[in-house]
């Protein structure tokens, strides 16, 4: 139990002192996004760039990851979307946000940081940030694709695709990481003045993403749609690491460790991003935030258990 108390702990306080700043009003809504778009624009970039500039290119794609963690999204997605239309007969793009709340793994804000205080970083850091690469890049992608295709502008395919090709340039997360990229197949090292910089600013990544994540929460209302936003939460926070799980187990296995870091950030709940895609549809808002906020409360006992499972003395640095 001692992981319990020495990762997750840790983690889940820095996020409730968030959230006790913004209830008490010593931070208010307008610290939350300036906080968040240090993260999201600074912090998370630097962190993804020195992570990618340092390693080998073949070191870095593990496609049984991509396998295990992207396909049992997308199933859950899937599953999401169907039982949406199962419980309650709304419009498609209703159905597309219940589907990508399901399924959004909150990777870049909760799992980098679960993954530095769990494997200290390095290049344990790895599968946070390809998750992160995977949510930012392919989920959004398809989130935008669905909400065109059956939201309020439908504009046809080819627009959907311009907005995701203009979203994704814009991404600072997938900037850095293909900047991250491209340093790594030049062969150059990566100078000491850059490296130290990139050390600084990504420190904040970790204590900045948990502690925007309670404010985030502070703001949002504490009145809850149970009867929905429970199996959106249960397909998240359990269909989702029972998925990977399986698909690990029947077709892409891979080491202890890699098979831990594909359960822990299976099993993160959802993520703010869904909250951005709503609000900027104007679809599925509010029950997108209570998503986000009951699964975020909920996987403080479930991944305090995988850790507690799958992360012991054989997969953590010494």
């Amino acid at each position: 139990m001692h992981v319990v108390v020495e990762v997750a702990l840790p983690v889940f306080a820095l996020i409730l002192v968030g959230w006790l700043a913004g209830r008490t009003g010593l931070l208010g809504q307008e610290s939350s996004v300036a906080l968040n778009r240090f993260v999201y624009y600074f912090a998370l970039p630097a962190v993804l760039f020195l992570a990618m500039a340092r390693r080998p290119l073949g070191e870095i794609f593990n496609l049984s990851f991509v396998g295990a963690f992207l396909g049992s999204m997308l199933i859950v997605y899937l599953l999401g979307w169907l039982i949406g239309m199962a419980t309650r007969r709304e419009d498609q793009a209703t159905h597309s946000m219940q589907a990508l709340t399901a399924s959004f793994s909150n990777t870049g804000y909760m799992g980098i940081p679960l993954f530095i205080a769990a494997f200290g970083g390095g290049e344990r850091l790895l599968p946070a940030l390809l998750g992160t690469v995977i949510m930012s890049a392919v989920m959004v992608g398809i989130a935008v694709i669905a909400m065109e295709l059956v939201g309020s502008a439908k504009h046809g395919i080819g627009h959907a695709l311009g907005d995701v090709a203009k979203a994704l340039a814009r991404n600072p997360l997938v900037l850095s990481t293909l900047a991250g990229l491209a340093w790594s197949a030049s062969g150059w090292g990566v100078p000491k003045p850059l490296a130290t910089f990139c050390e600084l600013m990504g420190a904040a990544a970790g204590p900045g993403a948990l502690f925007a994540i309670g404010l985030f929460l502070a703001g949002r209302p504490l009145t809850v749609n149970w009867r929905e936003v429970s199996w959106l939460v249960a397909l998240k926070l359990l269909v989702h690491p029972a998925l990977a799980w399986w698909l690990m187990w029947l077709w892409f296995p891979m080491d202890p460790f890699w098979t831990a870091a594909t359960m822990l950030l299976a099993a993160l709940p959802t993520g703010a991003l869904t909250f951005v895609v709503a609000s900027q549809y104007g679809v599925y808002v509010e029950r997108t935030s209570q998503a986000i906020l009951i699964s975020t409360i909920f996987s403080v006992p479930t991944l305090s258990a995988l850790l507690w499972v799958f992360v012991g003395d054989g997969v953590r640095p010494h």
